[in-house]
């Protein structure tokens, strides 16, 4: 089984992005499931039933996201109804004020089935509940012979990797979200478990995580509330290739990070 995965799309410019690159990477590698985080996929906040219908038309088969999509109303009901897109599992689910949506899934394409499972860290973000708990209970549900890829979004390294090391042997790969940065420590851990700590952003990489950097270092400087517009120069793609072998074990993960040309290998254009 391969598994194409697209981190963190921002905006419009990373729709457009993958948009032009999607094509080619199908050719390429011939993915049985392509997957995405899409908590900044409509304007960067959150996503809204448009956004996620042009990833869909685009051949998508599943998506992880984070803490952002809350950002925007229409998402709750989207992740409510929609099966196919997850948001962390480990936010709490009180009786009186159940969280919508799901925090794992299991998706269906050629035959083969895959379970996708969103967790979120609590270091430097909100405090909810654990995720290493969660990850434990999930597991005891998931189907026997099904590989299971996690999308850890969290913030601090050490906490991806930790997740990494807590889950290795045990699902076929972890893959970290969130910073919008890619790092290069991919590897496969002992137990047979891809690993990344964050796959990095698809969008304009001529910007400060997929803001314009004039924007976003006045906030720095003047540490007051900033309007910061979308950056869109340099539009770029950051994914990983994932092969998992027969018996849930990854075989491989292959980093990917390059840029689009947009004039030549994008007809028409996304609202």
């Amino acid at each position: 089984m391969k598994v194409l995965l697209f981190a963190d799309i921002f905006a419009k410019p990373g729709r457009r992005a993958v948009a032009c690159a999607i094509n080619d990477l199908i050719a390429e590698y011939d993915p049985d499931f392509v997957l995405g985080n899409v908590e900044n996929l409509a304007g960067g906040r959150g996503i809204n039933r448009k956004s996620i219908q042009e990833m869909f038309n685009l051949g998508f088969h599943g998506f992880s996201s984070g803490n952002h999509i809350w950002d925007n109303k229409e998402g709750h009901e989207i992740v409510n109804t929609d099966q196919r897109i997850v948001r962390p599992a480990n936010y709490p689910n009180h009786p009186d004020f159940p969280c919508p949506g799901r925090g794992w899934t299991i998706l269906d394409n050629r035959g083969k089935r895959l379970a996708l499972v969103n967790l979120m860290g609590r270091v430097f973000m909100d405090t909810i509940d654990c995720p290493f708990a969660k990850a434990d209970e999930i597991l005891k549900q998931c189907p026997a012979g099904v590989p299971i890829l996690v999308d850890m979004h969290a913030d601090a390294t050490s906490e991806k990797y930790a997740m990494g090391w807590h889950l290795n042997g045990r699902v076929s790969a972890v893959v970290g979200s969130h910073s919008h940065v890619q790092t290069a420590d991919e590897r496969i851990l002992p137990g047979g478990t891809a690993y990344i700590t964050d796959v990095g952003m698809t969008g304009a990489f001529d910007s400060v995580i997929g803001l314009s950097p004039e924007g976003a270092i006045k906030r720095f400087q003047i540490r007051r509330p900033v309007r910061v517009e979308l950056a869109t120069e340099n539009l770029g793609v950051s994914c990983v290739v994932i092969d998992i072998g027969p018996d849930c074990k990854a075989k491989s993960i292959q980093r990917l990070r390059f840029q689009v040309d947009t004039r030549e290998r994008f007809i028409g254009d996304l609202e």
